[in-house]
């Protein structure tokens, strides 16, 4: 991305002015620079500060702060799309150490997760920096992978999974007796960004593999409950009306109501970020009804309505999604009392109940520390958290969270009386900015070790699954642990009649 050349001397300017705080341009920055601009080291200690920042830091002229905001929604955009490359490239690699694994016995797995461990030490901070992580640090992070292995029923602590993560049971539906399985054909798929390939008709007996729930749900042996859908148009919040960028024009929404709910009585409630769990849209496992009508028949989970909201739009710093989610505050959850559960409760006849030990937020990445948050910051709503690759990084500083959601295990925890909430989190082994020094605030395994490394110290109720051959949110392993992070987290349920 090349600023053009009428944005060259405000370039230079915001550079200057962000060496005056301590801080470097990107390298993109710096290599994009005018002839004869400052130069600057080539990654950034922290990520850049919002313009409220600056502005109250620098003391900004109008002028100047009307020439920075769009520098600093470049370089948003410019760090999110290295993050989106880096992305696809782990999930890449993770795909075929996955495949390698599949090929190997029992004895050659672990030893090829440590070989393929050691092959990441080339590659490099990404938003983290350039800067190599301290030999403490890469202690820390080799512990994990001697974590003892989690079993069925393991209690409060830190625990490895993996290297390989089939689907749960629980994802797909019980068969009634007669009715047997198609025979599973691979899905045809397009590249990114490509219209969607031709399905040609399946000979008899055979079914694509993305057809397999809906068959499983239509033929299920146990009672199934309902899946509705709704949109609602940004512009019409009050809390997030879509003014960041890439806003969308309506967000969806899935709405899970068990087939034991009971009309008039106030059910549990598990909220998912990202739609995390809805079929047929949003991010993540598409599972979760399957999943909780197999765990709500065999009363291994409460009966709960779940609502899965999508994000507003977007990805990355300076985005809705990034608005929503990354912003160390308790606004987010907010939004969903005053907003969306009211006209869940409206439309389809439903009551959720108020008790806090009753309700369970979930998400992965962003959209994972979306779900601390809401907990977080509202205990009177929420005591009970599950969250993938959980965004406890620096991505949107504030007055209070100076490292963004890297403060929460820094300050906001140790500092704070303990909360009433239970915390189930993973992290996996190749997950974003993994080889990053602590010092960019930006690794992801580093934050979530240490955010349970205090939670323990501070006496909560959490598990930390560290995954051996995973990346960033990888569908399998969610697909894998859904179940048993839904039942560990319920543990110590009592309903109560409000």
């Amino acid at each position: 991305m090349r600023p053009s050349p009428t944005l060259h001397l405000p370039l230079a300017r915001l550079c200057a002015a962000l060496a005056m705080c301590g801080l470097t341009a990107t390298a993109g920055l710096a290599q994009n620079a005018p002839a004869g601009a400052p130069a600057f080291a080539p990654a950034p200690a922290a990520p850049l500060p919002d313009l409220a920042t600056l502005r109250t830091a620098l003391t900004l002229t109008d002028t100047q702060a009307a020439q920075i905001s769009p520098l600093l929604e470049a370089v948003a955009q410019a760090s999110y799309d290295l993050s989106a490359a880096q992305s696809r490239a782990d999930a890449a690699r993770t795909d075929a150490n996955t495949k390698i694994t599949a090929l190997l016995n029992d004895a050659q797995k672990p030893q090829f997760a440590t070989l393929a461990a050691g092959a990441r030490g080339g590659r490099g901070g990404g938003r983290g920096g350039a800067a190599a992580m301290t030999d403490a640090e890469r202690a820390e992070i080799a512990k994990l992978a001697e974590l003892p292995p989690w079993k069925p029923g393991a209690g409060d602590g830190d625990y490895r999974i993996g290297p390989d993560y089939p689907a749960a049971p629980e994802t797909l539906h019980p068969l009634k007796p007669g009715v047997a399985m198609p025979t599973v054909v691979p899905a045809p798929t397009a590249a990114r960004g490509a219209p969607a390939p031709e399905r040609l008709k399946l000979a008899a007996g055979q079914m694509y593999a993305d057809e397999v729930g809906t068959f499983a749900r239509d033929n299920s042996a146990i009672p199934v409950g309902r899946v509705a859908t709704f949109s609602l148009p940004l512009a019409e919040s009050k809390f997030y009306p879509g003014t960041a960028r890439n806003a969308a024009a309506a967000r969806n929404i899935a709405v899970y109501i068990p087939a034991q709910y009971v009309p008039g009585t106030p059910a549990p409630l598990i909220v998912t970020a990202d739609a995390y769990g809805a079929p047929g849209f949003g991010w993540g496992s598409k599972a979760l009804p399957a999943i909780l009508d197999n765990m709500i028949h065999a009363k291994r989970v409460p009966a709960a309505i779940a609502i899965m909201i999508f994000n507003g739009g977007g990805d990355g710093p300076g985005s809705e999604r990034g608005l929503e989610y990354d912003t160390v505050s308790g606004k987010y959850a907010e939004f969903v009392e005053a907003e969306i559960i009211p006209k869940v409760e409206k439309d389809y006849n439903v009551r959720i109940t108020k008790d806090p030990d009753g309700r369970v937020t979930v998400g992965g990445s962003s959209g994972g520390a979306a779900a601390f948050t809401m907990a977080w910051f509202h205990p009177e709503l929420y005591h009970r958290v599950i969250a993938w690759s959980c965004t406890l990084v620096n991505q949107q500083a504030g007055p209070d969270a100076p490292h963004g959601a890297w403060s929460l295990h820094e300050t906001l925890i140790p500092q704070s009386p303990v909360k009433a909430i239970r915390f189930w989190l993973q992290v996996g082994q190749n997950d974003n900015q993994s080889t990053a020094p602590a010092s960019g605030f930006h690794n992801w395994v580093l934050a979530n070790a240490r955010t349970a490394a205090v939670l323990k110290e501070k006496g909560y109720h959490y598990q930390l699954l560290y995954g051996l051959n995973a990346g960033h949110t990888p569908g399998n392993v969610i697909n894998n642990t859904f179940p048993q992070a839904l039942e560990w987290v319920w543990q110590g349920y009592q309903p109560v009649t409000r």
